[in-house]
């Protein structure tokens, strides 16, 4: 696709390429916030709560507000990967030290396998209600596109900028057109569920902050990190919620939302653009594993965990019921907000950026996990978001014992994040962070 020199070296030890503008990274987040899940997700966005509707209004501003505060977030974890050249769970070595950060990479890849491999099962569900052959076929076709893209990342993100980006705007234009004169009146609703729509909204930008460094390091400048994932996912997911709300009223249901696409005229051709285009999302997860991977083996060869990890996306999507993995990816998700918050406390308000240190060396930052642990419970305390019953049982019981109320105002990864960084905050005006030395 590209020179080799353009590409993401072979090995961690290798310096990473600056070769993608606002554009390409622009382009790149657009096309992760438009997704197949967010036409069907936009029931959840609806009636998060499930018996408080919202009016079309409130919808659109949740949708707005949640994504501007949500990418904030990726944005800001973008930035230090740009700035050292580093892929994030490799950030987190100047968070907690290298040890240390071998417990959230050995999370991420457990999460990024298990998307990967939903990713898959959603592009072969799609494509099925288009040309419906056997499900494993797809499964297999995506799995082969998504480890080619994966072996030539920065090659599929250019790719990505200059074709498939286009299409995208047009497809969704097309189906606007039909959806907004066919769908029926939405009237009623109120605003009661508001909060919570904003956090099922944020929760759904957030879950991208474990990758963002993975992109933007290969990034000209922190800029162009910044406002392509600000930019490009929040015009992208406002646009894909929009249509999905119409979607699900033209559908009756979250089920059947896919077919209303096809039924459109010239849908099916329309629509095969958006299942194409849902192959970055596979991509994305996958090529986040490699990088992470690389975090725990830095010299050996990504193109070798790459073919590695899209054989066994492809196993898992076909021998497992990805559906019901979902809640739990949800779980482990909630890990990255609070931890990416105090990385950014502690790199950009405590003078960590003019001393971070990603050598495999780097010593153990014990006090750190003290805000992670804290904001990661403060998150559960007051998310909205349902996940496992049992877990959510857990902290139901947590509020109870300690006479806590979860206000419906309040927000899961807002009310983490603040805790986490305002922890983190304390701990560094208490305690003089030591000059890097080996």
């Amino acid at each position: 696709m590209s020179h080799v020199a353009d590409e993401v070296p072979l090995t961690l030890e290798g310096r990473p390429p600056k070769t993608l503008g606002v554009l390409d990274q622009g382009a790149l987040w657009a096309n992760l916030g438009v997704s197949l899940l967010g036409f069907s997700g936009a029931m959840f966005l609806v009636d998060p709560l499930g018996n408080a509707p919202l009016s079309l209004a409130a919808a659109l501003v949740a949708t707005v507000v949640g994504s501007l505060i949500g990418t904030a977030m990726v944005g800001l974890s973008a930035v230090p990967g740009t700035q050292t050249g580093q892929p994030a769970m490799v950030l987190l070595r100047g968070l907690f030290g290298a040890r240390i950060s071998y417990v959230p990479t050995v999370l991420n890849i457990v999460q990024m396998l298990g998307w990967g491999a939903f990713e898959l099962w959603v592009i072969a569900t799609a494509a099925g209600t288009i040309f419906p052959v056997p499900y494993a076929v797809w499964v297999i076709v995506a799995g082969v596109l998504t480890t080619a893209l994966t072996i030539w990342p920065l090659g599929s993100i250019r790719v990505l900028r200059r074709y498939v980006t286009v299409g995208v705007i047009v497809a969704l234009v097309w189906f606007a057109w039909f959806f907004l004169r066919e769908a029926p009146p939405q009237d009623g609703g109120s605003w009661t569920a508001f909060p919570a729509a904003v956090d099922y909204v944020i929760a759904l930008s957030v879950s991208w902050v474990p990758m963002a460094a993975d992109f933007a390091r290969h990034s000209r400048s922190t800029g162009a990190a910044f406002t392509g994932v600000v930019g490009g996912y929040t015009l992208a997911q406002v646009a894909c919620l929009g249509l999905g709300v119409y979607a699900v009223a033209l559908a009756g249901d979250a089920d059947s939302v896919f077919g209303t696409f096809v039924a459109v005229p010239l849908g099916a051709l329309f629509f095969a653009i958006l299942v194409l285009r849902e192959t970055d999302q596979s991509f994305a997860n996958v090529y986040s594993t490699t990088v992470s991977l690389q975090n725990l083996m830095p010299r050996v060869d990504r193109r070798v965990f790459s073919v590695a990890i899209g054989v066994l996306t492809v196993v898992i999507a076909l021998l497992v019921d990805v559906t019901s993995y979902g809640a739990f990816l949800g779980v482990i998700g909630a890990v990255f907000v609070p931890m990416f918050a105090v990385l950014a406390v502690d790199y950009f308000l405590l003078g960590g950026a003019r001393r971070w240190n990603t050598e495999e060396w780097a010593p153990s930052r014990w006090s750190m996990l003290v805000p992670w642990a804290l904001g990661f419970a403060a998150y559960w305390l007051t998310t909205s978001t349902p996940t496992i019953a049992a877990w959510d049982a857990f902290w139901a019981g947590v509020r109870e014992a300690i006479g806590f109320t979860r206000q419906v105002w309040m927000n899961g990864a807002l009310g983490g994040a603040l805790v986490a960084a305002v922890v983190t905050l304390l701990i560094g005006l208490l305690v003089r962070r030591p000059s890097v030395r080996r």
